[in-house]
């Protein structure tokens, strides 16, 4: 089976990795040139080259930018599935342009990093018509552990842009809990292991806590990726109605860090304001 992969940032560069090696004829192309066998020169080429196209790419605006570059050459046979995270509008924008032109298309952020994409372990929020999401089940379970199935168009996006909100608040108490701890005197290697046999322990805590303590800061999920969701969090937001001080704080000082030169750590770099 021929797939294209757009956008080779730490996410989709893995996935193409993982397809090639289950004998997939993968075609990539990204925006800054990589030096791959299988990149394309254009996104065009890549698109004609395949009927299944992924989308990895940074933000909303990348995915109308190239959608657009690709528009000419997309058919009823074509099949887009959105892995970036985006905002609400801009999936259902895809959704829309998708249906015109007699495409499939498929909403399917996902959950996992760095490890997860490279082990083939991301779990996918898949929100479209149920018998495509079984068609490419064989293709999506190459790259995950899980496909959680979220209702229609749109759904997973709100909810991958949910439990961003929730994982950037969590760093964020991390850093200010961890602060407090230090600053009176209680040491990293203490607070640690308390912290992660408490109830509010988890597999966040333990991956981000110890990069916080040493100040490595080693990119699993940028910190101006997480600033980028945290704005799509808070448009949903401001759409229902609702008041949301937390993430709006956290957002503050995210993209205070990223205007500091932080932007490319990694997102535990939140503990950088301390």
């Amino acid at each position: 089976m021929n797939i294209s992969v757009f956008g080779l940032g730490i996410i989709g560069s893995r996935c193409a990795d993982n397809l090639e090696k289950a004998d997939y004829i993968v075609t990539t192309w990204n925006r800054t040139p990589k030096d791959r066998a299988d990149s394309a020169a254009t996104p065009a080429d890549a698109a004609t080259a395949s009927k299944t196209l992924c989308f990895s790419l940074k933000d909303g605006v990348a995915c109308r930018e190239t959608f657009e570059a690709i528009r000419a050459q997309l058919t009823n046979e074509h099949t887009l599935i959105n892995h970036s995270t985006v905002d609400l509008a801009t999936t259902q924008w895809l959704a829309a342009q998708c249906s015109e032109l007699g495409m499939q298309f498929l909403d399917c952020p996902f959950t996992g990093s760095k490890d997860a994409a490279f082990n083939g372990a991301l779990v996918y929020y898949a929100g479209g018509d149920e018998t495509l999401i079984e068609t490419l089940r064989p293709t999506l379970e190459v790259t995950s552990k899980e496909i959680i199935r979220l209702g229609d168009v749109g759904a997973a996006t709100i909810v991958k842009v949910a439990t961003n909100l929730v994982s950037a608040s969590t760093v964020q108490a991390l850093s200010e809990g961890m602060a407090i701890a230090k600053a009176h005197g209680v040491s990293p290697e203490t607070f640690i292991p308390a912290v992660l046999s408490n109830a509010c322990g988890s597999p966040l805590a333990a991956l981000k806590l110890p990069t916080m303590a040493t100040g490595e800061y080693d990119t699993h999920f940028s910190l101006d990726n997480m600033r980028k969701d945290s704005v799509f969090a808070l448009e949903l937001a401001e759409q229902a109605n609702l008041d949301t001080p937390g993430i709006k704080a956290t957002n503050a000082t995210m993209t205070q860090l990223c205007a500091d030169g932080h932007a490319d750590l990694d997102y535990s770099a939140l503990y950088k304001q301390f």
